[in-house]
Formats: structure tokens, C-alpha cells, sequence
């Protein structure tokens, strides 16, 4: 190996490096656990092989993961057969994968399994313990890094969603050794403060490695015994981690956590917005209505002034046509009375009197005798003429 110049540039040192690294792992056999596994259309199988250490990068291409029935999940164990190179481009070094052999579940994944079948069965993921965030919240706790990506989405919704909410940010590790310990730290001391209304704790988007420490048991348990309800935002939609089964709700990034935070706040102004709009709508067709009532009103008013107006006119010709008709019929009752008058007189036994008949009745004003059947000699008898009456007795009957 030439001696090594005393400046070097960077593709000299890679270089170098290169050929250390080449000339020593010409072939490896390495066990670990598949992350990050990736198919691209090119065919080649681009994954990171690690344990609780350490992790490496590797690489199997085409022509010789066709051999193989189907391609490793991520958190398999595997052994890899192959030849450790350093990827000039990124400085990188990596495995280059001629065969793999799967070798069952990985060190993480079975621990992540395990701890959830340990906290499921003490109920920590039941659904009736889980808390409804509040309807408007007003202070809100953050549990994050403060300079990672997590915390700038969070801000930037809530101040544009919800300026007036109050903000508490906690900094944490949110990865890497101890940041479990600070992440279950940070929750507890922001429930002593008190005065929160909901806790956000996540972080942005990451390999299983990287978001470890939200599996770890002890920010689940800090989680559970948080006052306030939890939030957990660990920036990934289709992997779920412990904080996620033990949180009261689960959003799949900062933001979206943010803007659940935000939600009902936002409903209540567009439902109010709604409200406003009908109420306005109902003021306005009652208006219209009264309007149209109050027209119709009007014209009627108009109407019944002209009719009042007219009333005197009205009211002569009434009494004039009143008039006019009890005279006629005064004549019709005078001239039905004078034909009435005529056929009683044509029929009155007065009118006999004048012709020199008499009227004979036992008392003065009865009843006309009309035969000598009814008298006996003896009977007092009262004659009616047609000009005066007689007192008489009879002395014989025929």
C-alpha cells in the first residue's frame, strides 16, 4: 500500500479506504435484522442490516435476488453472504449481498412484540380507558426535539388554525441512548405543571432504529399515567409503535396531530359561520314575508278608505230604494186589503139587514137563531136590525 501523503482530498481518503476495505472483506457472512427494505423498479433490493449495536447497509442486485422466492420483510433475521465494499459517491461503506438466507423474526421486532403483549395484557391499550381531547383547547403541551422538522409542523399549524393557543414545549432526544428516559421525563413534569389541556409527544418520520424510543416500556407507562390526554405523533402512517396503542389518539405526523388539536376549534367557527348565514337567510324571508303581509294590508286599507268614502252616497240610495219599495208595498197591502174588505162585506150577514131581515139570539150578540125548533113560548129573545136591536118574548111556536 503506497504511504499515505501528509493532504489528502476527499476522493483520495475515500479511496483509500476503499481499498482497505476491499482488500481485507473480500467475503463476510453477517447476521442482523432487515429495516428499511426497498424494491425499486430497477429490481435491486436496497435494505440496512443491523442489530442492537450498530447497523450497515447493503445491497442485493437483480441478478442475484432473482434466486430467491421472495424478498425479506423488514425486522427479519436474516444471514447474508457477501462483500463489503465503501460506495465512493456517499463515502459509504455497505455489503454487497451475493446470497441471504432468512433466519426468522428480528432481536427489535420480537421485542416490540413481546412489550405489547406484556402492556396489552394489563389493559393499557383498552379502548375505554382512552380520553376524548378537549373541545376547545387552550394550552397545549409539546414533547419533541426542538430543532427537528416535528416541532416546526406543529407550530406552523396551530399558529395558523389556532393563534390563541398557549404553547408549552418540552425538548427532548427523541433518539439515540437516554432519549426514552427523557421523552417519560418530559411528560411527567409537564403534568405537574398542570394547567394543560393536551400533550403532543412524537416526533418527525425515521428507520425502526431510529424511533425506538418510542417502544421503549418506559415512555409507554409515562404515556398511560399522563393527566392530560395524550397525543402521539410519531412521524409514520403505516407502522404503529407502542406510544401509539397507549396514547389516548394517534396521528400519523406532527401536523396532523397539530391539526386535530386545531380540529374542533375550526368546526365550531364554520358551524357558527353556518348558522350566521341561515339566520340570515330565515331574517330575510321573514322580512320579505312581513313585507308582503304589510302590502296586502295596505292595498286592502286603501280599499276599505274608498268604500267608507262612498259610504254616504250609499247609504242615501239605500234609504231612497228603502223608501221607494215600503211605498210599494204599502199599495199592495192597501189594495189586498180593500179586496179582502169587499169579499167580507159581499159575505157579512150584516148586509142582509138592510134588505129588512132581523137577527134572533137568546142573549144580546149571540149566535143567530136559525131555526124555531130551538125556542118555546116563554123565551126571551134579542132582535137585531140593521139599525138598533129589540128585547121580545115568544108567545107561540109554529
Amino acid at each position: 500500500m503506497a504511504e499515505m501523503p501528509r493532504k489528502l482530498t476527499v476522493s483520495g481518503l475515500v479511496s483509500l479506504l476503499q481499498e482497505v476495505v476491499e482488500s481485507n472483506f473480500v467475503a463476510v457472512t453477517v447476521e442482523g435484522e432487515i429495516s428499511n427494505f426497498a424494491a425499486p423498479a430497477s429490481g435491486h433490493w436496497y435494505f440496512t442490516l443491523k442489530d442492537s449495536g450498530a447497523q450497515l447497509r447493503g445491497v442485493m442486485f437483480r441478478n442475484r435476488n432473482r434466486l430467491l422466492d421472495e424478498p425479506p420483510q423488514n425486522g427479519t433475521q436474516v444471514v447474508c453472504s457477501g462483500t463489503v465494499t465503501v460506495y465512493a459517491a456517499r463515502g459509504e461503506m455497505q455489503l454487497v449481498v451475493d446470497s441471504l438466507a432468512q433466519g426468522g423474526q428480528g432481536q427489535l421486532q420480537a421485542s416490540f412484540e413481546a412489550l405489547k403483549e406484556k402492556l396489552s395484557s394489563e389493559g393499557l391499550f383498552a379502548v375505554e380507558r382512552k380520553r376524548s381531547l378537549p373541545v376547545f383547547p387552550q394550552s397545549v403541551g409539546i414533547v419533541t426535539s426542538a430543532t427537528g422538522a416535528a416541532i416546526h409542523d406543529i407550530l406552523n399549524v396551530l399558529r395558523r388554525r389556532a393563534p390563541d393557543v398557549r404553547l408549552m414545549l418540552r425538548p427532548v432526544k427523541v433518539q439515540g441512548e437516554g432519549a426514552a428516559a427523557e421523552i417519560a421525563a418530559a411528560i411527567e413534569a409537564l403534568n405537574q405543571y398542570g394547567g394543560l389541556d393536551v400533550l403532543i409527544v412524537g416526533r418527525g418520520g425515521g428507520s425502526l432504529e431510529d424511533l425506538w424510543a418510542f417502544n421503549e416500556e418506559v415512555v409507554a407507562r409515562a404515556i398511560a399515567e399522563s393527566v392530560a390526554p395524550v397525543i402521539s405523533a410519531v412521524g409514520h402512517e403505516t407502522d404503529f409503535t407502542i406510544a401509539d396503542f397507549v396514547a389516548d389518539l394517534r396521528a400519523p405526523t406532527p401536523s396532523a396531530a397539530a391539526e386535530l388539536v386545531a380540529k374542533n376549534r375550526q368546526d365550531l367557527e364554520a358551524h357558527l359561520d353556518h348558522l350566521i348565514i341561515r339566520l340570515h337567510s330565515r331574517i330575510d324571508q321573514s322580512l320579505s314575508l312581513v313585507a308582503e303581509r304589510i302590502s296586502g294590508l295596505e292595498g286592502r286599507l286603501k280599499l276599505a278608505v274608498r268604500d267608507f268614502t262612498a259610504l254616504p252616497d250609499d247609504v242615501a240610495d239605500l234609504e231612497k230604494r228603502l223608501s221607494l219599495a215600503m211605498r210599494a208595498k204599502m199599495r199592495q197591502y192597501v189594495d189586498r186589503l180593500g179586496m179582502t174588505a169587499g169579499r167580507l162585506d159581499a159575505l157579512s150577514p150584516l148586509l142582509q139587514l138592510d134588505r129588512g131581515y132581523v137577527i134572533a139570539s137568546h142573549e144580546q150578540g149571540g149566535s143567530g137563531l136559525v131555526s124555531a125548533e130551538d125556542l118555546k113560548p116563554g123565551d126571551h129573545l134579542w132582535l137585531r136590525f140593521a139599525r138598533g136591536q129589540a128585547h121580545t118574548r115568544v108567545e107561540e111556536v109554529d
